[in-house]
């Protein structure tokens, strides 16, 4: 090259134009640029060579002014139609002569550039510039659009976000959700945080991390501060599909036949629901009613779904999938839709029902002597709280002996399970509920209704278990093997209550569930199935599928072999369900004791975890709360104490108790 050529180079990611001075060595060159800087250049830093005059430094302003008009890009297409069909390699030179007309330096020049700047119709090969097919640039055109439509989604998506942490009201639109889904797995799963997730909260300047991904969806309103997270990480569907929402519309509208048109009339009978106040899957009634030779007959009245569902049908397969209804003190969800659960599946007050009733004479030590089964129509007399039965049983209310009389048959089995070598324990148990940011707790006293209501589920597991075995039906039985309790001695030495119930508790084997009837020892019962809940419980319903087809005389829905298949997908979601009923309520019992940490709880030490640290295990006895806690000085299991919080963090499910001062002064003083 000869001193004046003008010469493009690279430089920190931009073009630059600069003029070659003199040679530097044997392979490299001294250029000026217009700002008079020097650039020591080696031929291949050198991107382009503007051949046939020579420059200054200074005539490269005007050189690029002469440019700069010429860089026309829709004139790139214009000349790849004129050149696709040829296909040949060409120089910018021929670029220039079909665009410009004219190959001196500034169109030359503005050809190349226009040729170094198209990313679809040319491509370089070598020292020159090839035309891409049809195809290639209909696929390249078909990117860029899609590339160019991600830009835009991605900056409408960042101005809708400023607009939400303004607090502004923003319709989320569809392409969104594949953004916030990618947030939403960063806070529940850090372990699996994606690019995208982490590229959102760097693009608002937040922190990368799954605490900064939650206080983000807080902030724009899509999450709770006190989101349940258990939930959200389970498999747990919270919403009905579309399609299940229309088979439940029509279901209501237009029911369908009952499969069981010689159902038991029992409307005579006087039915009682005795229930929470607050629950409205209303799914078991009792009567009882005095037969021709003067012996007493129990009616366990279970709500009958299935006379809407039918085994694979849209709603059963939904029901199987949810397996339960869970239980949370934000709220249930439901295993059917509600406007079923709640109203043509329940047995409401006053109105027409269905139901499988399940008949029982009991002998007179409590055994059943004589049972029957029977799909029925009754109609429920009167809906009751346990607190409305308890007071009924302590007045002796004249009006309903029919309430005494159950509670009677319900001890005398109670009674006779004990002889069976049934094994009661009974620990306080929390009621968390959460109203809008109020959050209440009550113990569940074992309180005689309860009992009563308890008593008579047990039985109608009984009767169906003995009515499954008797006929050989394949069903899903509930069984528990013996434990091995802490000898009566060791038991007796510990002072009565939650503190040798905990004890029991810990020997307590798992319950099982299996197609084989087998003994239920904690119940006391040779065989066992639950049927009292088809409305909340898949197992249940089941039950009432395979007992009704029996009914009837038709074939079982379900052989052994599929009923065992439908155990390990029922169980699996049974467990998670619960571990999200536990954890979530773990979540409020700590949130309440947070914004309550001056006051100060009653406690009882239950027993060690590991004594070795002082850390232990303790009943807030006015909450029915067991928590850990370590302690400061020697203790015994059945030893009371005070407690108050020092920390608690429902969020890390952390808990930190200490004695409180009150109690450690009053010690001081007596010692």
């Amino acid at each position: 090259m000869e001193k004046g050529t003008l010469i493009e180079f690279w430089q920190n990611g931009e073009r630059r134009l600069a003029v070659i001075d003199r040679p530097e060595g044997k392979k490299h060159w001294i250029a000026i640029d217009v700002r008079s800087q020097s650039h020591t250049l080696h031929p291949r830093k050198i991107t382009y060579e503007v051949k046939g005059q020579t420059y200054k430094p200074s005539d490269i302003p005007s050189f690029l002014a002469e440019v700069q008009p010429l860089l026309d890009p829709s004139s790139v297409e214009v000349a790849w139609e004129l050149l696709v069909e040829d296909g040949e390699t060409f120089d910018p030179a021929t670029l220039a002569s079909i665009l410009f007309s004219d190959q001196s330096p500034v169109y030359c020049y503005a050809a190349y550039l226009l040729l170094s700047e198209d990313k679809i119709y040319f491509k370089n090969k070598g020292d020159g510039y090839e035309p891409r097919s049809a195809n290639q640039v209909a696929e390249l055109k078909h990117q860029l659009e899609v590339g160019e439509q991600r830009r835009r989604e991605q900056e409408e998506f960042l101005t809708r976000i400023q607009q939400a942490l303004s607090g502004e009201v923003v319709h989320w639109q569809d392409s969104d959700r594949t953004r916030l889904d990618a947030v939403e797995r960063f806070a529940l799963q850090p372990e699996t945080a994606s690019r995208p997730a982490q590229d959102i909260l760097a693009a608002i300047g937040r922190p990368q991390n799954a605490q900064s991904a939650f206080d983000f969806l807080v902030d724009i309103g899509l999450w709770s501060p006190h989101e349940n997270l258990s939930l959200r990480r389970s498999q747990i569907p919270v919403q009905f599909s579309n399609k299940v929402v229309e088979v439940t519309q029509l279901m209501v509208e237009n029911p369908p036949a009952d499969p069981d048109s010689n159902r038991l009339d029992l409307t005579h009978l006087k039915v009682y629901t005795i229930d929470d106040e607050s629950t409205q899957e209303i799914d078991d009634g009792l009567s009882v009613e005095t037969s021709s030779d003067g012996r007493q007959r129990l009616w366990i009245h279970i709500a009958d779904p299935s006379r809407l569902v039918s085994p694979g049908d849209d709603l059963d397969l939904e029901a199987r999938r949810r397996t339960t209804t869970l239980y949370l003190p934000t709220g249930m969800i439901p295993m059917f839709p509600p406007d079923l659960a709640t109203g043509p599946m329940s047995l409401v007050q006053g109105k027409l029902c269905y139901a499988l009733s399940f008949g029982v004479i009991l002998d007179e030590s409590g055994g059943v002597e004589e049972y029957r089964i029977h799909p029925t129509s009754v109609k429920p007399t009167y809906r009751l709280t346990y607190e409305d039965v308890d007071e009924m049983l302590q007045l002796g209310v004249q009006a309903e002996p029919e309430i005494a009389d159950i509670a009677a048959l319900a001890r005398l089995r109670q009674s006779w399970r004990q002889s069976q070598g049934s094994i009661n324990i009974s620990m306080p148990e929390a009621s968390i509920k959460v109203y809008g940011d109020e959050i209440t707790i009550n113990v569940l006293e074992d309180s005689p209704s309860r009992q009563l209501v308890a008593e008579m589920m047990i039985l109608a597991g009984e009767v169906a278990g003995r009515y499954g075995q008797d006929h050989q039906l394949p069903l899903l039985y509930r069984s528990q093997p013996q434990p091995e309790l802490p000898p009566q001695e060791e038991l007796l030495q510990l002072p009565a209550g939650p503190v040798r119930f905990c004890a029991m508790r810990r020997c307590m084997p798992r319950s099982e569930m299996s197609v084989t009837p087998a003994r239920h020892a904690s119940l006391g019962l040779e065989t066992y199935t639950q049927v009292t809940s088809p409305i909340r419980r898949y197992s249940d319903l089941l039950a009432h599928f395979q007992i009704k087809a029996h009914l009837r005389g038709e074939p079982l829905p379900f052989s052994a072999e599929k009923l065992q298949e439908i155990v390990l997908s029922v169980s699996s979601s049974a467990y998670e369900a619960t571990l999200v009923e536990r954890q979530t309520n773990r979540y409020w019992g700590l949130e309440y004791l947070r914004r309550n940490a001056g006051e100060v709880w009653q406690a009882q030490m239950l027993r060690w975890l590991r004594e070795d640290d002082n850390l232990g295990l303790i009943l807030l006895e006015d909450l029915g709360l067991e928590l850990a806690m370590r302690f400061k000085r020697s203790l015994h299991p059945g030893d009371r104490l005070e407690v108050q919080v020092s920390h608690a963090d429902p969020r890390q499910d952390v808990i930190h108790l200490r004695e409180s001062v009150n109690h450690e002064a009053q010690l001081t003083i007596n010692n």
